[in-house]
């Protein structure tokens, strides 16, 4: 069961969000539980569809809820006629953690299935990851001989998606694009929220071997392991060698980084006097329109004037002229 991986499709988180957000309102922290439809090879077990169930729990007693098995039969075998390679593999919930009634929820479907998996969706994931978490359910072997204790095991889980799938999901994430948003911004608040979810994991880690050391906890060897796998991959920040090599790559990313900003000057300052320039010259053709309008214009008026001189000094010679015919 270790070398198990659980690969959920695109298509079941859509529909998982989907039954979501219709069920339950965005003040509300209860969960939605359905089915999981696919394959199980052993080694990998393919999630490739799903559907809702109706069910009902009471917030304050976790041992109260209803969950109607009638209704996943007879869903179950509407889609085995449609897709008779899609079998019943487990179920899902939206917890987003383990509550204590999963048990109990797990036992009801092994009338369908010999090994049930147990999926939790994160539909209001607060960090940038794998929305994604999946168990099965064993019976714990104490080593003092007291009664076994049933408990969930993790299996490590990913997101994969056929060809038509991909395709799908990337148009729709292009259709909700919020183009107000650069690409740099972007790129910078993936990688904030990405640091913010290795804190929490740090920060679930301290308080892990916080609780082991005092005793509130019991050892597990296994996740001491995987802790000395981890730390065994840090490197050694006394050594000399990796001081150097960080000082060497934090002086180059400063030097490309100093270089764009010298050549952003530079290109600012360049079309600051090309934009100048421009302005300089168009002045001059206005001013230069302008003088050559008034030189018209003058022109113009001394046209008209001159005329009108001529005929009134051709009028005032006949009337000059008048009386001396007439005498």
């Amino acid at each position: 069961m270790a070398a198990t991986t659980v690969v959920v499709h695109p298509l079941v988180l859509l529909s998982v969000a989907d039954h979501h957000a219709r069920s339950v309102s965005r003040t509300s922290h209860k969960r939605v539980i359905g089915a999981l439809l696919g394959q199980d090879n052993g080694k990998t077990i393919n999630v490739a569809n799903s559907f809702g169930i109706p069910f009902e729990e009471d917030d304050k007693d976790s041992k109260s809820w209803f969950l109607d098995h009638n209704y996943v039969q007879e869903m179950y075998d509407m889609f085995r006629k449609v897709n008779a390679k899609e079998r019943l593999i487990g179920w899902y919930h939206t917890g987003p953690k383990l509550r204590a009634s999963d048990q109990e929820i797990n036992d009801l479907f092994k009338r369908f299935v010999a090994r049930p998996l147990m999926v939790i969706v994160d539909v209001r994931p607060q960090t940038v990851g794998i929305p994604t978490d999946a168990y099965f359910a064993v019976d714990e072997i104490k080593d003092d001989g007291t009664e076994t204790v049933k408990t969930f095991v993790h299996v490590p889980s990913a997101i994969e998606g056929e060809e038509a799938e991909e395709i799908g999901v990337e148009h729709l994430l292009r259709d909700i694009k919020d183009s107000t948003t650069t690409t740099l911004a972007t790129r910078v608040a993936e990688q904030l929220a990405s640091l913010r979810g290795l804190q929490s994991r740090l920060s679930d880690i301290q308080k892990y071997l916080v609780d082991v050391s005092q005793g509130v906890m019991p050892v597990d060897h296994k996740i001491v392991y995987h802790l000395q796998d981890v730390f065994n991959l840090l490197p050694d920040l006394g050594d000399r060698t990796v001081r150097e090599s960080f000082a060497a790559s934090t002086n180059d990313a400063l030097l490309v980084v100093y270089l764009s900003s010298l050549l952003r000057a530079v290109i600012a300052l360049h079309a600051l006097v090309d934009n100048k320039a421009t302005v300089g010259r168009a002045e001059l053709e206005e001013g230069g329109g302008d003088e050559k309008a008034k030189d018209k214009d003058k022109a113009g008026k001394a046209t008209a004037v001159r005329p009108e001189g001529e005929e009134g000094g051709g009028d005032a010679k006949k009337e000059k002229d008048a009386p001396e015919k007439s005498a």
